[in-house]
């Protein structure tokens, strides 16, 4: 049996998709988005009538897109039933943080090493957004602008690859206790270390750049715990 997607609180992931540009693609991104967001929750079955309902599109481009989320392992499909959201245990929260601090530390140690300035100015504004989200408690526009800082830093060390590979970890991510940190005042120490870790790229500084990054990494564990860790 599909239930129906819950209202969200403040500012809703699922808004209207119908006047966006490339629709099957923003369809995955806000899906994803609202799966890390805790929107669509865990162990819940949803219908892809009543998610294109809700975002102002046909059914055909959210079956789509719950296709390619299938694959990245973020739903799994019942058959004449709907879409069930993967639920994660701890072991695999532990797992999914190992290969990103794997992956995302000493890339970013490389990122400080061949870094051009301009490189590092057209992330400013991003991390701008970062703390501007963080203050307002646009929590949708905090998890797109994150996944857009973090990709694109990693993208200047050159290994696609790597930065789709990534993208589906980030995907798996459980953020729902973003918005207890907002309420506690706490949201916009971490949007902070996105400026500091430009700064340390900046700076050539390898070994400050892939603490700060191994740190970072912790916060969102802890987040994912539902407690934020320093």
């Amino acid at each position: 049996m599909s239930v129906d997607l819950p209202e969200g609180r403040g500012n809703p992931v699922l808004g209207s998709l119908a006047a966006r540009p490339s629709l099957r693609s923003r369809v995955v991104d806000v899906l994803r988005e609202a799966m890390v967001a805790g929107e669509l929750e865990p162990g819940r079955i949803y219908s892809a009538p009543a998610l294109a309902e809700r975002l102002g599109v046909s059914a055909t481009p959210v079956r789509e897109a719950m296709m390619e989320l299938t694959q990245e392992g973020l739903v799994e499909t019942l058959r004449h039933r709907g879409y069930r959201v993967v639920e994660l245990g701890d072991v695999d929260l532990d797992e999914i943080l190992q290969l990103r601090s794997l992956l995302e530390v000493p890339t970013v140690g490389r990122v400080a090493e061949i870094a051009a300035p301009e490189q590092v100015a057209a992330l400013r504004p991003v991390a701008d957004r970062l703390d501007e989200t963080a203050r307002t408690g646009e929590l949708r526009e905090f998890i797109a602008a994150d996944m857009t800082f973090h990709l694109e830093l990693l993208s200047i060390a050159g290994n696609r690859r790597l930065v789709e590979e990534v993208r589906r970890l980030r995907g798996l991510s459980r953020l729902s206790a973003l918005h207890r940190l907002y309420e506690e005042g706490r949201l916009e120490a971490t949007a902070r270390e996105h400026h500091l870790l430009l700064d340390l790229v900046e700076a050539r500084d390898r070994t400050g750049a892939e603490d700060l990054m191994r740190r970072h990494l912790g916060h969102v564990r802890g987040i994912w715990a539902g407690r934020d860790e320093d």
